[in-house]
């Protein structure tokens, strides 16, 4: 591809990057692919339920159009009273064999005791990069928006717009990073009453199914791709330099600190620090994240 061709496609795809799926409703630009019968739709289509009724049932809810790149968000209000043994999850992945990434998940607890809202990211297939985090509000009684924003250069967790975490790509230095495989993005209920609260020792109380996770407002600001090389180089040339994404000058002052500040007092879990699964902490936990 000659130099003038290249920048036609950075213009092209720029211009897709924008339009993307913005605004999307859950109905029109999704699928149910595990459960229909448990997920229910406003009428205007940005409203979800998601429904767990036994621990073989649950749902699950995919976007009919793959990208790469882009920021994903929606609000949720998680399963309200005693939800152990119960997760629900929103999170971007690819599929396939080495399979990259990027989730949100909520372990459920008894009722009066907290979440656990759960990060990790996959690249090439490889996980183990887990932070987890106490909400500083109630997730049960209002909703609240959730954001992965991935990029060539870092991929931001964000709640209600506040920064919590940055995973930084160092594939320059060996360490992988999801940069070439397309994802769709995910939501979902399921049952995991055998590891999720309190590592298994509290179940679900089954009696109190159904267990109704709601989702409203999908925004999708991402580079539609089929894998192909032409738009995974188009994709990564409009959200790497300076377009309307956050580009790759990492975070600013003022969510540098509000960001530390929830590392400081919410985090309860970080795989660079508590590492025993890992044997030792990662290569990037030595590197700059933000």
């Amino acid at each position: 591809m000659d130099i003038s061709s290249r920048a036609v496609l950075l213009v092209a795809v720029a211009a897709a990057a924008t339009i993307g799926l913005a605004g999307a409703s859950f109905r029109d630009n999704c699928d149910i692919k595990w459960n229909a019968e448990n997920a229910a739709f406003s009428d205007d289509g940005h409203g979800l339920t998601m429904s767990l009724k036994s621990n073989t049932s649950g749902c699950l809810l995919q976007t009919k159009k793959q990208f790469i790149y882009g920021s994903v968000s929606t609000r949720i209000k998680l399963v309200p009273g005693n939800s152990a043994g119960t997760v629900t999850t929103y999170y971007t992945s690819s599929v396939g064999k080495d399979h990259d990434e990027i989730d949100f998940e909520f372990l459920g607890n008894e009722t009066g005791k907290p979440y656990t809202l759960h990060t990790n990211v996959f690249a090439d297939g490889v996980g183990k990069k887990e932070m987890q985090f106490v909400p500083w509000f109630d997730p049960t009684t209002d909703f609240h928006t959730y954001t992965i924003s991935w990029t060539p250069c870092m991929i931001v967790w964000y709640v209600d717009d506040v920064p919590i975490r940055v995973f930084r790509n160092y594939r320059d230095k060996g360490i992988a990073y999801p940069i070439k495989r397309p994802m769709f993005g995910y939501s979902s209920i399921w049952s995991a009453e055998d590891w999720c609260t309190q590592g298994g020792r509290v179940k679900a109380d089954w009696s109190k199914a159904p267990f109704v996770a709601s989702y409203r407002d999908m925004v999708l600001d991402v580079c539609p791709c089929d894998g192909s090389d032409s738009c995974v180089y188009g994709c990564e040339g409009a959200f790497g330099h300076g377009g309307q994404q956050q580009n790759c000058a990492g975070l600013s002052d003022q969510q540098r600190t509000k960001m530390l500040e929830k590392q400081k007092y919410n985090r309860i879990y970080d795989y660079c620090v508590d590492y025993k699964d890992n044997k030792k902490p990662g290569p990037e936990c030595s590197l700059p994240q933000y």
